[in-house]
């Protein structure tokens, strides 16, 4: 049956390169109506048609052009216990195995070729049989897709590495059975000046295996990473509720939420989440929104009142009438805009294979018209044929393949010992643009937990009684701010007797004999009629106005003060936001919060630029609206309203004290959680950046100065094989310079500046 369809996501498989996701783009764009964009990281097609399209003309055209495509399938909705066992990553798991089996082939191979003392009789045709495992099956990926590639008219980096690794394999075959490197007795030798007729008696082995070895590392690390980028939605999807409790028949029966329907009235228990959205129908209570909303404040819900799937009921039982389950409720919701923002982040190819589409139809030409110039001015066969296969040696794309893997694995080995993570190379290329960085309130620039920001005495009452006798009270509560207060207070508290909550107003009981309440000034005022003085109440109006929560605290028929509770900023936020601004970039508040609490933290964060009660819609709209003007965003966050927000952002920080919805949209996660580390992050990853861009340089540049020596049959191919690994060895050397980066000292409380060196993180 044919299927059609106006806009359809389509999973695409067979990428190895951002070109190969250019050539599925264009040829989806070929269709009439179509406008499709591919993102090679995410491994996805976003296609929308001016009119229906049948599905399977889509996923013909995407295997026109060499490449696999089918729809994704539905998010599976089995019982927890179904999915405990996940099946491996083919892919990941098939490279991981080439990788070792070749590496344990390869080593052998280059320890006899390059060491002459180890070459016993015979020693080429052990070699022999050791690499070609490596050069047939373990480049067998990079064959493939050169085969792809080739039958639609195109080159990418898998063309040069199988070029490469076949030219080396080739030539010592040919050199073992046609030439004298086959012979009894044969050695290695290295001559700085090559007689070609020579060439026939040495074989390179070595290099066909290593090269392979070589980019099968930097694949293998390039597949892992990439993998990642699905575990955003995973991780929004596992917050929910697994279960819930029903009410049917008169009875309550725990059933899977894949079985809730609209219309069911579900039984949560307080520290249960609530398995769906709806609308309270019985009980009080307070309900964590945090993991959502990103704010520490629990909402206080009634009968009536509007609840969200996957937030947590902290307080009394509660009846809800379930109103959007499924791919429907706020929390679905929230997955798909992770998931279209990743599919819309723009495509970074990497300077390697934009370069190879136009490097490797040059090396082949230059070798083919070496080959033939030898021919025409009659040299013999084998010195024309050495002078073409040095000159493809030569070019081998060893160091272009090391660029970039081993600068990343230094400058993230670094991050990982200082606890900043980076998720790949696509990372790094942002960091250098990015001029704008939003920052995210709750749990980035503040702590993220409630604090008692200040107490206020009314006349004749000492501070450290009202804060002890409203810690006394408040240990009977498990509300955030009863929490707060009750950490502010010292020593030994006095018992509560005859402890009573009311929902969102406040808590009473008897403390040391005195019957005492604590909470809003109009619960204080209408519930027990009890006068605020008049300064008393301008205070507390303006800590209100900054954002704080205060409770009134009253006793003996008095009030007798009020405590303010807030989010505080951390530490060291107004110091890390004056670095942002030394590396150029312009500091923005986005958050969900009232006006103003954000004016409040923006100030003592130096943040001129502040936009309040935004939602996680809004969030999205904002970063985007900021691209739009031609801002290059980061975006700093760690809850799961700023997944989204993060996977849109052209480089997306999260707090590794975050949710893991947050981590995993990111691509860069600061593990502890300091945002004084956001600067080093960014220096860090630019510093990467520039060392593989010097890599690529200086192994693009050796390529350019060593293929006329090679051309002109003036290079041994061994000496061919030996510069190509010295531009290895070069590429490593200063990818390891990033080890010494060290972080700006942190300034300690007293003013004196402290190095700060991390304990290593393993990552």
């Amino acid at each position: 049956m044919t299927t059609t369809t106006t806009d359809v996501d389509l999973d695409i498989t067979g990428m190895t390169c951002a070109s190969c996701a250019t050539r599925v783009e264009r040829k989806l764009n070929r269709l009439p109506g179509v406008a499709a964009t591919v993102n090679f990281a995410t491994e996805k097609a976003r296609v929308h048609a001016e009119s229906p399209v049948p599905l399977e003309e889509l996923i013909s055209a995407v295997e026109q052009a060499g490449y696999g495509a089918s729809v994704p399938a539905p998010p599976a909705t089995e019982a927890p216990d179904e999915q405990a066992t996940v099946p491996r990553d083919t892919e990941l798991v098939s490279l991981r195995q080439r990788l070792i089996v070749s590496t344990v082939l390869a080593v052998p191979v280059a320890v006899l070729s390059m060491i002459p003392v180890l070459q016993f009789t015979y020693w080429q045709w052990l070699t022999l049989t050791l690499a070609a495992p490596v050069v047939v099956w373990g480049a067998w990926p990079f064959h493939r897709a050169a085969a792809i590639n080739a039958r639609h008219g195109a080159a990418t980096m898998d063309t040069l590495i199988s070029l490469g690794v076949l030219a080396a394999f080739g030539w010592s075959l040919y050199a073992m059975f046609f030439g004298g490197a086959g012979m009894p007795g044969m050695r290695m030798s290295v001559t700085f000046v090559g007689t070609p007729q020579s060439g026939g008696h040495e074989v390179y082995l070595e290099v066909a295996a290593l090269v392979t070895v070589f980019i099968l590392l930097g694949r293998y690390l390039e597949t892992r990473a990439k993998r990642q980028s699905g575990e955003a939605l995973r991780a929004l999807l596992e917050l929910g509720a697994k279960d819930a409790v029903v009410l049917r028949t008169g009875s309550e029966q725990r059933v899977p939420v894949a079985q809730l329907v609209p219309g069911d009235i579900v039984v949560v228990r307080p520290g249960e989440k609530i398995p769906a959205d709806g609308v309270v129908t019985e009980g009080v209570s307070a309900v964590d929104e945090s993991m959502l909303t990103g704010e520490s404040v629990p909402v206080e819900v009634a009968p009536g009142s509007k609840v969200v799937g996957a937030t947590v009921n902290t307080g009394g039982r509660l009846l809800v009438e379930l109103t959007r389950v499924g791919a429907d409720t706020e929390l679905a919701r929230m997955a798909r805009l992770v998931e279209e923002a990743q599919t819309g982040k723009a495509q970074v190819q990497r300077l390697a294979d934009r370069v190879s589409a136009i490097f490797v139809p040059i090396v082949i030409a230059l070798a083919i018209v070496a080959f033939t110039v030898w021919l025409l001015v009659g040299a013999s066969p084998e010195v024309a044929f050495t002078a073409a296969v040095t000159t493809l040696i030569i070019a081998c794309p060893c160091a272009l393949g090391l660029a970039t893997p081993t600068a990343l694995l230094v400058g993230t080995g670094r991050g990982a010992q200082l606890g900043i993570l980076i998720r790949g190379p696509q990372v790094l290329e942002q960091t250098r643009r990015i001029d704008t960085v939003v920052l995210d309130k709750t749990g980035t620039i503040t702590a993220g937990t409630m604090t008692v920001t200040a107490t206020h005495p009314a006349a004749g009452t000492d501070e450290t009684e009202l804060v002890q006798v409203a810690g006394a009270l408040e240990h009977g509560s498990e509300h955030p701010i009863g929490r707060a207060i009750t950490n502010a207070a010292s020593g030994p508290l006095a018992a509560v007797e005859s402890f009573q909550a009311e929902a969102g107003q406040g808590v009473q009981g008897i403390v040391d004999g005195r019957m005492v309440a604590a909470g809003r000034a109009s619960w204080i005022t209408t519930q027990w009629s009890l006068p605020i003085p008049s300064g008393l109440a301008d205070t507390i109006a303006a800590d209100e106005a900054a954002g704080a929560t205060v409770t009134v605290v009253a006793w003996d028929g008095q009030v007798r003060g009020a405590i303010s509770v807030a989010d505080t900023i951390k530490p060291t936020s107004r110091e890390a936001v004056a670095r942002l601004r030394e590396l150029g970039l312009t500091p923005i508040l986005l958050t969900g919060d009232n006006p103003g609490a954000a004016r409040a933290i923006a100030n003592q964060a130096g943040i001129e630029d502040v936009r309040a009660g935004v939602t996680p819609q809004g969030k999205l709209d904002t970063i985007r609206d900021l691209q739009a003007a031609g801002r290059v965003v980061a975006m700093v966050g760690d809850g799961v309203n700023d997944a989204a927000a993060l996977a849109a952002a052209d480089l997306g920080i999260a707090m590794g004290t975050g949710t893991d919805a947050a981590i995993t949209a990111a691509d860069l996660t600061i593990v502890s959680g300091d945002l004084m580390l956001v600067p080093d992050a960014i220096r860090l990853a630019r510093r990467t950046l520039g060392t593989i861009k010097g890599n690529l340089f200086w192994a693009f540049a050796y390529n350019v100065a060593a293929i006329p020596v090679a051309m002109l049959a003036l290079l041994n191919p061994i000496l061919a094989a030996a510069a190509m690994a010295f531009s290895s060895v070069f590429v490593v050397t200063n990818s390891l310079r990033l080890r010494r980066f060290r972080p700006l000292p942190t300034p300690t409380r007293a003013g004196a500046p402290a190095t700060r060196e991390p304990a290593p993180v393993q990552a």
